[in-house]
């Protein structure tokens, strides 16, 4: 009998197991299938009452770990060892165990309503935490898997990603509490089954609205260029980067010709030592000034015993502005010293700013270019091809926080401009040889956004609601 009830226990909770880590390999990853993370930790979730806590954690744990296996591949595309991807990998899944765990101490303690909270305030602040601590920002935040879902993007200009991962999680919780509830207390089950319905719904429905609204704002004509193939790496300075240089201002004349006011490049086209600058300054600066357009240009340059990840801005009749990347790719970048500074500059169609790559992997610079006025974020950088829509797609997100519209150019990837809505307005990939281009009318506006004034405050309400979830837990314990 011990055996059979063993056996049932074990078969129970790997279906548990397999049936979460199969919906999080497809709702999660470089190409989320975004309806299936809303279901995702139901089967953990359900199971997480039936039997004792320390089995529950390993469920909960291997589940997830099997889950975001999805991105094992990718991780050796970064040139990570085996060891190093598992210790990559394994936050997520410890999150998700102490989250599952919370969530059933409370909820076989007849505190439903605490219940339905803890499990996402719980995720919500370890994967805040976990946003400050890493090197990859909020790269790891569920509320990526959403970014095709337009309606419930929007909570983004609210929360920052951190409602968007609460309320992906609650939906879950709000399930598996119910059936919990149901036999117990049946009204308790309907009133989380409606409170939760129409929160989400409003959400839903606000988001919609949200997205009707077409506002009149000036627009300008932005050209994107990129090229892989040969020059998917970094050019070596010198004849090499220049040469590089005069390719790409052949095809921006082109795009210049059919209107382009703006043209981006990517990140890193080549290397420029200090006593080259004035070389590869007098490729561009001619260009601006007899076209009167403007041109970014990622470079990385050697001044004295330092290099930064360098995006120069050429203006007609104008000193060229820099930017220095903030936030660096650990090995890849770990020899670049990181920028400190925003750069953005007024230009008739509104403000416009510049930020690299990761820099969209984080809140900020990309709040406080938002609450600098910028209309119009032009980003370089370079993707790893695997990675183009998942990482390549993270900025749109930044700019439906902040309130403005990004034109980004990656090499590796695609080039593509999305609005203040998170609308992908064109892309295409840059695979096309000798040069993928794009030139596209973009609008430039500053929205004042909740989450660009008040940034993280969601986080801190959670934060409390699950505080006093455990306190009253520990409460009711030392009372029993």
């Amino acid at each position: 009998m011990a055996f059979k009830n063993k056996f049932k226990l074990w078969s129970v909770a790997g279906l548990a197991a397999f049936c979460t880590a199969v919906l999080i390999w497809y709702g999660t990853g470089l190409h989320p299938y975004w309806p299936l993370l809303w279901f995702a930790p139901l089967p953990v979730l359900l199971f997480s009452t039936t039997t004792h806590r320390r089995v529950v954690a390993l469920v909960a744990f291997a589940a997830m770990m099997a889950g975001m296996c999805n991105l094992w591949e990718y991780l050796g595309v970064l040139g990570l060892p085996t060891a190093v991807r598992v210790i990559v990998l394994t936050p997520q899944a410890l999150l998700f165990a102490i989250a599952t765990l919370v969530f059933r101490e409370i909820l076989i303690r007849d505190a439903p309503w605490r219940a339905l909270i803890a499990f996402p305030a719980t995720w919500v602040l370890l994967e805040y935490l976990q946003s400050l601590l890493s090197p990859h920002g909020t790269f790891a935040s569920l509320s990526y898997s959403q970014l095709e879902f337009l309606p419930f993007l929007q909570c983004a200009s609210l929360t920052g990603p951190w409602g968007m991962s609460f309320i992906l999680l609650l939906f879950s919780a709000a399930i598996s509490v119910c059936w919990h509830q149901y036999k117990i207390a049946a009204r308790v089950s309907l009133a989380i089954a409606l409170t939760v319905s129409i929160s989400i719904g409003l959400i839903l429905l606000w988001g919609s609205l949200r997205l009707a609204q077409s506002p009149s704002v000036q627009k300008v004509s932005v050209g994107l260029i990129a090229s892989d193939g040969s020059n998917i790496g970094i050019a070596e300075p010198g004849i090499a980067t220049e040469k590089l240089f005069h390719d790409y201002i052949e095809r921006a004349e082109s795009l210049v010709a059919q209107g382009a006011k703006v043209i981006i490049l990517p990140e890193k086209v080549g290397v420029v030592v200090d006593a080259q600058q004035e070389a590869a300054d007098a490729i561009f600066q001619p260009f601006v000034n007899r076209t009167h357009s403007v041109i970014v240009v990622g470079m990385v340059t050697v001044a004295a015993s330092r290099k930064y990840n360098e995006a120069r801005v050429y203006r007609p009749a104008l000193p060229a502005l820099r930017y220095e990347k903030q936030h660096m790719l650990p090995s890849f970048e770990s020899h670049l010293t990181p920028g400190t500074s925003l750069t953005h500059f007024e230009m008739p169609s509104g403000i416009w700013g510049v930020a690299i790559c990761k820099d969209m992997d984080f809140t900020d610079p990309a709040r406080s270019y938002g609450n600098a006025g910028v209309g119009l974020l032009l980003v370089p950088a370079w993707d790893f091809n695997l990675d183009s829509f998942l990482h390549g797609h993270m900025a749109i997100m930044r700019g439906v926080e902040s309130g403005y519209s990004i034109a980004r150019a990656a090499k590796g990837g695609s080039v593509y401009v999305s609005d203040n809505r998170g609308r992908v307005l064109a892309e295409t990939m840059s695979v096309a040889a000798p040069f993928s281009s794009l030139i596209v009318d973009v609008p430039v506006s500053n929205e004042v956004t909740l989450y660009r004034r008040w940034g993280d405050w969601f986080v801190w309400l959670t934060t409390i609601g699950l505080f006093v979830a455990l306190v009253s837990l520990v409460r009711e314990r030392r009372a029993r």
